[in-house]
């Protein structure tokens, strides 16, 4: 699979929801995985790989060695509380880094591979991870959260080094 980098006007859409889980969708979530993993990612969303549907997948356990694939179908998050500010990455944005204020709390709903409707508390970086992936479902960009003076440092430093990046 290949992952669409910024300008791609899939990136800017708010995702449709799944509508059936089934074996297509099983292999689409493998296909994602494999390129996640490919391109060292911690999380991919279906949009980065332009299919405009409401879930992603995230691994933030493979960072200690141990891959532990979750998968996020029609997820929302239902509470958030706290801040925090990590400094993030993009493999729609690659090769630029920001750091980027998110809840340091998020209380999450979803569903899982088997159809299975599940709730979950995330902190920490799993919180980081959904909440830039759930960014993605929304048609919204990490670059987005940084302050105006951030964005137009991006677009000039996208305008010069951007280009090449979706080249290779």
């Amino acid at each position: 699979m290949e992952i669409v980098v910024y300008g791609h006007p899939v990136l800017r859409q708010k995702s449709e929801p799944v509508k059936e889980i089934d074996g297509k969708l099983k292999k689409i979530i493998d296909q994602m995985a494999e390129t996640m993993y490919k391109a060292k990612g911690l999380g991919l969303a279906a949009n980065q790989v332009a299919i405009p549907q409401r879930f992603f997948i995230i691994d933030i356990a493979q960072k200690e060695g141990k891959p532990k694939l979750e998968v996020y179908i029609n997820p929302v998050i239902l509470e958030a509380e706290g801040s925090t500010v990590y400094e993030e990455g993009c493999l729609s944005i690659p090769g630029y880094y920001a750091k980027v204020e998110r809840y340091e709390k998020i209380f999450i709903k979803a569903y899982d591979l088997d159809g299975k409707e599940f709730e979950r508390e995330l902190t920490g970086l799993h919180a980081i991870a959904f909440q830039h992936e759930y960014d993605h479902i929304e048609g919204i960009l990490f670059i987005d959260r940084l302050s105006p003076l951030k964005q137009r440092l991006f677009k000039k430093w996208w305008k010069k080094h951007g280009k090449k990046q979706s080249q290779s």
